[in-house]
């Protein structure tokens, strides 16, 4: 068998130095030693989808990232991988325990451990079975396939190949330490918005500069280039409710630079965890503004559920360094110099109207966003 410690180890010296994932039992022992983060940081994640995310922002700022879930949780990624990792061509190493391995586990395992093989294969994903005198020739190959095809690998884990249950986590009083949030007050009602979400826009393109930002997918990113297309915006065209995560990751790897987010209400209701992933982790060069004008814009203005929900309050509890909530263009400009002139994290609700302007679509290719960010970020 593995031991966490040399799995660990392995990865390491394979070039893999930025670690997210949902934990599962048959690799506790792994996962204890990178909660640690003596080589690479470990982003502890809600949900899988939200760590192929992370790991995309990771892999923009430079790294070789890996993610490790369940089975289970690549039924939870298949959008994220399909829409984002897939599409854009984004590499990644997936570390999946095999739970229903040879039809023996938990009858909620059964069915996922019969078709995991197959699942990757209809997502063209390259997998191998790890073994426990297979370890490097499985790592070697993940990382040389992951690079020079411009996609995720897969390693399958089946149950009794890495150790478990003598390496123990710090747990999460370790990882947070002493830190306290106090409760938020009791929210005041916002005055109506003023402002299409074209003139918030604008109005943040302009104070960012050169930062890069992550945008949510719909008319965000089209009001966007339609102002100011600039190489340093990374338009997402799938994988709603992913921007936050991007942006975290590219926070993370590249802590000289501030990380901005452009997200929407609808985007952010889908993926609220992202929240607390992003407060434990506190980085002070992160910048969170979401355009909430209360309803899904591109599906026909359908009522999202952010008129009944301060967002700035739940960001607020989740632990941000600050939260505020805007609803014209003075507040708006007042709230950026705050943010990007002091530590984060920053969160902004914008609340804009419901108007949309007419803009054309983003002309680039997944592979050309893709790599214009990414140089815009790193360099190469």
């Amino acid at each position: 068998m593995i031991s966490g410690r040399t799995f660990a180890d392995r990865l390491a010296q394979h070039g893999f130095d930025f670690f997210t994932g949902v934990p599962c039992s048959l690799i506790e022992d792994l996962i204890a030693i990178l909660e640690r983060g003596e080589r690479a940081p470990y982003v502890a994640a809600v949900r899988e989808d939200a760590a192929v995310g992370v790991a995309a922002g990771a892999w923009f700022g430079g790294r070789r990232p890996v993610v490790l879930m369940q089975n289970s949780g690549l039924g939870t990624s298949l959008n994220a991988l399909a829409s984002l990792s897939l599409m854009y061509g984004l590499p990644v190493l997936l570390v999946v325990t095999w739970r229903g391995f040879g039809g023996k586990d938990a009858p909620e395992h059964i069915l996922t451990g019969e078709i995991s093989p197959k699942l990757l294969e209809l997502l063209g994903i390259p997998h191998r079975v790890l073994a426990a005198d297979s370890l490097d020739a499985d790592l070697a190959w993940a990382a040389t396939e992951m690079d020079a095809r411009r996609s995720p690998v897969a390693l399958l884990v089946p149950p009794k190949v890495v150790e478990t249950g003598a390496v123990h986590s710090p747990g999460a009083g370790a990882a947070l330490g002493s830190r306290v949030v106090p409760p938020p007050a009791p929210p005041s009602p916002l005055p109506p918005a003023s402002m299409p979400r074209l003139t918030a826009l604008g109005i943040a393109l302009k104070a960012i500069g050169d930062d890069p930002v992550a945008h949510a997918n719909g008319y965000i990113c089209r009001e966007s280039f339609s102002l100011a297309d600039r190489p340093q915006s990374f338009y997402m065209i799938g994988s709603m409710g992913l921007a936050p995560a991007i942006g975290l990751g590219v926070a993370l790897t590249q802590p000289r630079r501030r990380s901005i987010v452009f997200d929407g209400d609808g985007n952010l209701l889908m993926n609220l965890g992202i929240l607390a992933m992003i407060a434990t982790q506190h980085p002070a060069n992160f910048v969170h503004l979401v355009f909430d004008n209360e309803v899904y814009g591109s599906t026909g203005n359908q009522a999202s559920l952010s008129s009944g929900v301060r967002l700035d309050r739940m960001a607020a509890a989740a632990g941000f360094a600050s939260a505020v909530a805007v609803t014209d263009p003075v507040s708006l400009e007042a709230a950026l110099r705050e943010a990007l002139a002091t530590a984060g994290p920053h969160f902004v609700l914008v609340k804009v109207t419901t108007e949309e302007a007419d803009v054309p679509r983003i002309p680039y290719t997944p592979a050309v966003l893709r790599d214009r960010f990414r140089t815009a970020v790193h360099g190469g």
